[in-house]
């Protein structure tokens, strides 16, 4: 067993977590709010030293003084506490959300859609062996039927009706394909955890 006091806080601590698996308790509570204390903590202090203030203050002692505004658009936020201005906060909102939507759009549209129609229209007309063909044809077919399930200006009728129920099952595999991804992804944590527990904590385990 160990006698590092670090380790045993750190087991001490996820056995908390693990608590709520039984019901909500006062240790759970305690564990999670210290959790969320601790992170708002760090990452208060990070983004203090490494955005606003080389990016921000810095510029502005050295005389920048265009660097005023994004300050300002921050000092809104803070008059959603004042109700008489509290419309004041929709400026910097409706700014971030249209810079995002400028910046983000354009970099998802070629880094998803168009790299994925890229892939799908070229690799069956490029692949070296069967086997590579016949799945590149697989995603292609995934591709067009569910693209035509989301086409919504005309009935599905015709060949698009057996078209888009295809789609809905690629659709579905999709989502289940995610949500196993996430499903291992979680587990691989728990078995840390455990692992840390019967290993560094206990020395059961090597």
């Amino acid at each position: 067993m160990s006698t590092d006091p670090w380790t045993w806080i750190a087991a001490i601590l996820t056995l908390m977590i693990f608590s709520f698996l039984f019901r909500d308790n006062p240790f759970y509570k305690f564990a999670e709010h210290l959790f969320v204390g601790i992170a708002n903590g760090y990452y208060i202090v990070y983004y203090w030293h490494n955005a606003l203030w080389p990016n921000l203050f810095e510029p502005l002692a050295a005389g920048q003084i265009l660097n005023i505004f994004p300050l300002l658009l921050g000092l809104m936020y803070f008059t959603r506490f004042i109700p008489r201005i509290g419309w004041l906060v929709r400026i910097p909102i409706g700014f971030m959300i249209g810079w995002g939507a400028g910046i983000s759009i354009p970099a998802y549209f070629q880094a998803f859609l168009y790299k994925q129609l890229e892939g799908a229209v070229i690799t069956p007309m490029s692949f070296k062996n069967p086997l590579m063909g016949v799945w590149a044809i697989i995603s292609l077919v995934g591709v067009v039927c569910t693209l035509v399930y989301f086409y919504f200006s005309k009935e599905h009728k015709g060949i698009l009706k057996p078209t888009a129920r295809l789609g809905i099952i690629f659709i579905m595999i999709g989502f289940g394909a995610s949500f196993g991804y996430t499903v291992m992804a979680r587990v691989s944590l728990l078995i840390g955890r455990v692992q840390f527990l019967l290993g560094p904590w206990l020395g059961l385990i090597d």
